[in-house]
């Protein structure tokens, strides 16, 4: 297989850490990394030859404009989170610009992270995510929109993560596994409620096996070019009841956690509720069409089951006595 030249953005985040691993193990492609702060980057990058890290911000990416133009293949995993003037200026205008300086007779295959959060349950884009998502949730909002209109969009491939999960001693923990080891302490009290809700999920290294693959096989022209990753939807209600098998925690009556129910709580101790977070109480059901995981590939995913959400996230299982 012809080796490629693949520019990489967010190296040193939780997915990055994934993906640039597996690239490096699995492939013989000349990796050219965006990194930073080389310090966030725990990735032995000197195990073989061709790998070029490359110390920059994704907010002067024009200093990387001739490299670009030589890629063959670009993974943009990089985004910013806090603050809406950084947000946007990575998440969406640097981002659009890197974009146009890959030439698209040379760059075929561009690899796009989204969030799934701008996704309806038919995978079009959600119309509430663009007017009150967070500042991250509309940037991604704004800059999917932007895709289509550019040389080289024939060429994207654009990946809508659902609840990531992963982290370890050497990769950085997502925000979902960071906390659900601190959070599954409250299962004593969740217990005790029915929700109506239900969410897909995804390991960033199936995210990462679903990238490998991607890499080496294009997409056939009638498939869809946006690519929801995540396990089948769970619901809520099996989530707790998974938890608490593997916590070794008996299930009695539940209540249903209604709208109501939650307005009163929240009037109670003065909570004050965002609008993207009321929405998304009412909103309930975060499911989508055809959701991609390896095993879609023919390829075994490493994270499938509840079980193994708690079991990867640091939870110790607890034995029956």
């Amino acid at each position: 297989m012809t080796s490629k030249r693949i520019f990489v953005t967010g190296a040193s985040g939780c997915i990055g850490h994934y993906v640039v691993e597996t690239l490096i193990q699995e492939t013989d492609h000349d990796l050219f990394l965006l990194v930073r702060n080389l310090d966030k980057l725990k990735i032995d990058y000197n195990t073989r030859p061709g790998i070029t890290v490359l110390q920059g911000n994704m907010r002067e990416i024009e200093q990387f404009s001739d490299l670009l133009k030589t890629m063959d293949c670009a993974i943009l995993i990089a985004t910013a989170w806090g603050g809406p003037e950084e947000v946007f200026d990575i998440n969406v205008v640097k981002t659009v610009r890197l974009l146009n300086l890959l030439d698209p007779e040379i760059c075929r295959r561009v690899l796009y992270f989204s969030t799934a959060s701008i996704l309806d349950r038919n995978n079009q884009p959600l119309k509430e995510a663009g007017e009150i998502g967070t500042d991250y949730i509309r940037s991604k909002y704004n800059c999917f929109q932007q895709l289509s209109k550019l040389a080289i969009a024939p060429n994207i491939t654009t990946l809508f993560p659902t609840l990531l999960l992963g982290g370890e001693a050497q990769k950085p923990w997502s925000h979902i596994s960071g906390g659900i080891s601190q959070e599954a302490k409250w299962i004593n009290l969740i217990r005790f409620f029915k929700i109506d809700g239900s969410f897909h999920y995804i390991h960033s290294k199936d995210v990462a096996q679903v990238v490998r693959y991607l890499v080496d096989n294009p997409l056939e022209a009638e498939d869809c070019p946006n690519l929801v990753l995540g396990n089948p939807a769970i619901t809520a209600d099996q989530a707790i009841a998974e938890a608490c098998d593997y916590l070794n925690k008996r299930l009695y009556f539940r209540i249903p956690l209604t709208q109501r129910l939650l307005d009163i709580i929240f009037g109670l101790f003065r909570v004050e509720v965002a609008a993207w977070d009321r929405f998304a109480m009412k909103y309930r059901h975060f499911v989508h069409t055809n959701p991609v995981t390896p095993s879609t590939f023919g390829l075994p995913t490493y994270c499938s089951s509840f079980a193994d959400v708690l079991k990867l996230s640091g939870v110790p299982r607890k034995k029956r006595r």
